[in-house]
């Protein structure tokens, strides 16, 4: 009964990991973006800056995915 509930709670660490860091990278880049987009009306020579910061906030869920996998790693 033991195993179980250690691997179920596991689990659930797993998923709040990936799910707390996707939410908080969604929130991240929707301040970035439209901050971006609002430069790019501006200039337009600022695009790929512009990119580049709207994509950093992804390697929040990166992070999430790796703690995720090192943590079912520890279910067997």
């Amino acid at each position: 009964m033991a195993v179980e509930l250690s691997n179920g709670l596991i689990a659930i660490g797993a998923a709040l990991a990936v799910g707390i860091s996707a939410y908080a990278s969604g929130v991240a880049e929707k301040e970035i973006g439209a901050a971006a987009v609002g430069a790019m009306a501006e200039d337009e020579k600022l695009f790929g800056k512009g990119l580049i910061l709207t994509v950093i906030p992804e390697t929040l869920v990166i992070f999430g995915l790796v703690i995720a996998i090192l943590l079912i790693g520890k279910m067997v």
